[in-house]
């Protein structure tokens, strides 16, 4: 495995409201050789499906 020139890791916790906004505009970096590390910390909200829907589109994101 490659490693990654960048990583960004991102603690989530009931930020369903923001996070979709904040991951796609990390994403929109052209640079292929970045990771984005989301960790949910229980949202009582939707966070943790908003981020699993955006990863299932874009394998930079990961999801725990």
């Amino acid at each position: 495995m490659q490693q990654k020139e960048l990583s960004i890791i991102i603690p989530v916790y009931n930020a369903e409201k923001y996070i979709g906004r904040c991951l796609q505009s990390i994403l929109k970096c052209p640079e292929p050789e970045i990771e984005v590390v989301v960790v949910d910390d229980g949202s009582k909200d939707a966070s943790l499906s908003v981020c699993k829907e955006i990863a299932a589109k874009d394998s930079r994101l990961n999801v725990f």
